[in-house]
């Protein structure tokens, strides 16, 4: 029977609460949303641009360290607090995939963990 492994990534600031960066189940690798601290722990700025960049940075060293890579999500799911950032978001996520685009979903929600801007969780492929 499969079991689920926990990862935890190096590159990546510690979890704020009981959960793992993500969890590899078969051929699945599952992240928790990340926001857009730093490995150090600290938010690496109020722009969302840049905030959308270090959430993907986040989880680009947690796929990584599961033995995965960018060019295997399935799906993201966005978590932002003003859909008026939904352009500056895309740009930036932009950078992260290529054709065939991951399928994804994006929500405006009331407030996230720390006030962050975006939050962002991924469904990758293992190698």
């Amino acid at each position: 029977m499969a079991k689920k492994i926990g990862i935890t990534a190096k590159n990546c600031a510690a979890a704020i609460g009981p959960y793992s960066h993500a969890n590899k189940f078969c051929n699945l690798i599952f992240t928790s949303g990340q926001i857009p601290f730093t490995p150090e722990g600290e938010l690496i700025s109020e722009d969302v641009q840049e905030q959308t960049r270090q959430c993907l940075e986040n989880v680009k060293a947690i796929l990584e360290e599961a033995g995965s890579s960018m060019d295997n999500v399935l799906k993201c799911t966005i978590f932002i607090s003003d859909m008026n950032d939904f352009p500056k978001i895309n740009e930036v996520y932009a950078e992260y995939f290529g054709k065939p685009f991951p399928a994804r979903s994006c929500v405006e929600v009331a407030r996230l963990p720390k006030d962050v801007k975006v939050e962002i969780e991924a469904i990758a492929i293992a190698e």
